[in-house]
């Protein structure tokens, strides 16, 4: 089966879904990736093979480190992030993609290309429009 045909097939199984499936995969998908700062720590963490609390903590500066705590654990719990803790002095945790976080390249590879497409469009529209109060 052709890439063309999956994405067919994919269409279809979507168009014709229930909205009470609660098995449909974008859904659970979304749901999984939805979040302030999730998908902003699963793209720092594609970037490096591994990175620091710390590092983490300056590539996401408007997150805080509860927040941040929070999700990387909930990350881990659902097997998309590997947490490693180094019995040394000072402690030092080191996080990194499991091998179903970086299936997860993929997708955000296709969202790049939808931005790069589609992004400067949406900035335009932006601009466009009024603000609030202006007529």
């Amino acid at each position: 089966m052709t890439r063309e045909e999956r994405y067919i097939k994919y269409l279809e199984k979507i168009l014709s879904a229930n909205e009470e499936d609660e098995a449909c995969p974008i859904q659970k998908t979304l749901e999984l990736l939805s979040g302030k700062w999730r998908t902003h720590i699963i793209y720092e963490l594609c970037r490096k093979p591994s990175c620091r609390f710390g590092e983490l903590c300056k590539s996401v500066p408007w997150a805080t480190n509860t927040m941040i705590t929070s999700i990387l654990r909930d990350l881990e719990r659902i097997g998309i992030v590997h947490r490693e803790q180094f019995n040394e002095i000072p402690p030092r945790v080191e996080y990194s993609l499991t091998e179903k976080g970086r299936a997860l390249i993929p997708a955000l590879y296709e969202l790049t290309r939808w931005g790069e497409k589609y992004l400067d469009e949406f900035n335009g529209a932006l601009k466009a429009q009024p603000k609030d109060g202006e007529i």
